[in-house]
């Protein structure tokens, strides 16, 4: 993080008369470098509340900033937004893992829509964790959540790196409106560069092959998530891969049959009884709002990541975090896409 930099100058003023020198006066100037806020670098911040990985909240973002969670680094010429948190820490009621995470207050339906950008780079996912658990070692970047019924996410991108690979995946999931109670829950994962979420280990110590086509960790890529009229655009672009399109209807359920369960879910959830079916219109008039930031994957529960009995200071120092680094953003109505940029 930047510190505030103090400079001292102190001028002489010198009079020589022959051999004779002598300082005539003294002066001290003190020049203070301030603290660069997040709020600076992406202004966009009097649009969000957060949570920080310590539980800490806030509503109010401008000029706001909390060290070792969630501030500005500045790498060559360029001010980045660091959002970090431990694997063990204070989180939300429904969720087991601690984030570092903006959340939009203003709320819309999918009929109304909204736009969410970011440029970014992941620095850190946890380095310890059940291999052949899909939330091990990742982060969630981006997020659309539901704020009536069941709650659900139309939307979570995730990073995620096995600890002996030098690339890893960025792939997102949509998780099913369901249908009923909500305990057939489940999401279907798209990857974009890399692996799928059901991509795992054989065993708790044991990787997958490291992905051709991943995205290392310091790597810079973007994110584009455009709700126009119901439909979910998505575009993903990083300098070296191919830029990759996606599009949903968040409106018309494609799993509202037990004939539309992918594969993919069955080999993931079905042994835990989790092959639900979604409701026929999604999340049609159901209220939604954006997420962004580090909404680390790792926890002592589930992915059984080392979590040295919640000491953040020893999970820093231990690897056992999250960490990625935003330079730009935007928030802002939904859009048509066209033709020409479809």
């Amino acid at each position: 993080m930047e510190k505030p930099l103090f400079i001292i100058i102190i001028l002489f003023t010198v009079v020589s008369c022959k051999n004779n020198s002598k300082v005539t006066s003294v002066e001290t100037v003190q020049i203070k470098n301030e603290t660069k806020f997040p709020s600076d670098v992406i202004p966009f911040m009097d649009k969000w509340k957060i949570l920080l990985g310590d539980g800490t909240r806030s509503e109010n973002l401008v000029n706001f900033q909390k060290d070792d969670f969630f501030y500005v680094e500045r790498d060559e010429d360029t001010d980045w937004v660091v959002y970090k948190t431990p694997n063990s820490g204070v989180t939300s009621r429904t969720s087991s893992n601690t984030r570092t995470e903006l959340g939009e207050k203003k709320h819309w339906i999918p009929e109304e829509g909204g736009k969410l950008t970011g440029i970014l780079k992941v620095m850190h996912v946890s380095t310890t964790g059940n291999a052949n658990v899909s939330s091990s070692y990742s982060v969630v970047i981006g997020q659309i959540h539901s704020d009536e019924g069941h709650e659900n996410e139309p939307l979570k991108i995730f990073y995620k790196k096995f600890p002996d690979h030098k690339k890893g995946s960025v792939f997102w999931n949509y998780e099913i409106n369901t249908e009923g109670d909500n305990f057939g829950r489940w999401d279907f994962s798209t990857a974009v560069w890399g692996y799928d979420f059901s991509v795992v280990g054989t065993s708790p110590t044991e990787y997958p092959k490291e992905p051709e086509d991943g995205i290392a960790l310091g790597e810079e890529f973007s994110y584009e998530v455009n709700v126009y009229k119901g439909i979910m655009y998505l575009t993903f672009i990083s300098k070296g891969h191919e830029t990759i399109k996606f599009a949903k209807n968040l409106l018309k359920s494609d799993f509202a049959k037990k004939s539309d369960i992918p594969q993919q879910v069955l080999a993931t959830y079905a042994k835990r009884g989790r092959d639900g079916l979604e409701r026929k219109n999604a999340y049609a008039g159901e209220l939604q709002f954006f997420k962004q930031g580090a909404y680390n994957q790792a926890n002592g529960k589930s992915t059984k990541s080392e979590t040295y009995n919640g000491d953040i200071e020893k999970q820093y120092a231990n690897g056992s975090y999250a960490e990625v680094w935003f330079k730009a953003a935007t928030l802002s109505e939904g859009t048509q896409i066209t033709r020409e940029n479809d």
